[in-house]
């Protein structure tokens, strides 16, 4: 297997990956919170956890974690914002409301949330890291590229 071949197997492992463990993982933690999700959810989480990774694990990792976090909550909340315009607004499903909660705008995102965000990047964060661990294998060996290179 040539090199760049390999490489680009591994992004796409890495990315189908990050993107399956947050389509999963985002409407789970939306259930064990509110007793339910909404399919629109497992878009949205694996949007949320791709952006995390390129953003926050890999352009600002020399960056403080306060900073990453900040960035995270950020990711996460335009991602809810833009996702509950279309889902919310424009085809009308109702998946959730904010307007009872303080500091929100048209009941899509708002600040309380935006602070839980905050702490979750924590660990969606340590979950990209070894998502990109595991998308590394199978690892290249010496043996396997003699046979497969001509």
């Amino acid at each position: 297997m040539k090199k760049e071949s390999f490489s680009m197997n591994r992004t796409v492992r890495k990315n189908s990956l990050l993107f399956l463990a947050g389509s999963g993982l985002y409407p789970l933690l939306e259930v064990l919170w509110r007793g339910y999700s909404h399919a629109s959810m497992a878009l949205a989480g694996g949007v949320c956890l791709l952006l995390i990774n390129a953003v926050c694990c890999e352009k600002m990792k020399r960056r403080s974690l306060p900073a990453r976090c900040a960035i995270g909550s950020l990711i996460i909340t335009v991602v809810e914002f833009l996702f509950g315009l279309l889902v919310n607004r424009v085809l009308h499903l109702h998946v959730w409301d904010y307007s009872a909660l303080p500091l929100n705008i048209m009941g899509q995102i708002c600040l309380p949330f935006s602070l839980i965000w905050f702490v979750l990047t924590i660990p969606a964060s340590a979950l990209c890291k070894l998502c990109c661990r595991l998308s590394a294998f199978p690892k290249e060996t010496k043996s396997a590229s003699a046979i497969t290179d001509p």
